[in-house]
């Protein structure tokens, strides 16, 4: 089964920085968008940003400003740059590929872990 994998977290303190990075199948990342997502003990997982094939990208209101996301599409890999974290940033961290906002073309890989001490 084709896997996602997300490596880069750490722990940081608030302020600081981090640089995640998800390598995909290129069969899919070639052809879609691509996303990070996030999810908070206790919570749902929720979109962080998401950029096209393109380039075009969308950001969640919480993270604008602070978050880039880029994808390099000779290396099949999508990263995600995070500036000025916050506590409330602290979570795992997953990339997938979206057909919708609950709909995704691959298996959820294992996460990497972010946790922004305040």
């Amino acid at each position: 089964q084709v896997q996602l994998v997300e490596s880069g977290g750490g722990l940081v303190q608030a302020g600081g920085s981090l640089r995640l990075s998800c390598a995909a199948p290129g069969s899919i990342f070639s052809k879609n968008t691509m996303g990070w997502y996030r999810q908070a003990p206790g919570k749902r997982r929720e979109l962080v940003a998401t950029i096209t094939k393109g380039g075009i990208t969308v950001y969640a209101d919480s993270v604008k400003g602070r978050f880039t996301i880029s994808r390099d599409n000779a290396k099949n890999t999508v990263s995600l740059q995070m500036n000025s974290l916050k506590a409330e940033d602290t979570a795992v961290y997953y990339c997938n590929a979206p057909l919708s906002s609950s709909i995704f073309l691959l298996s959820w890989g294992q996460g990497t872990q972010v946790t922004v001490s305040s």
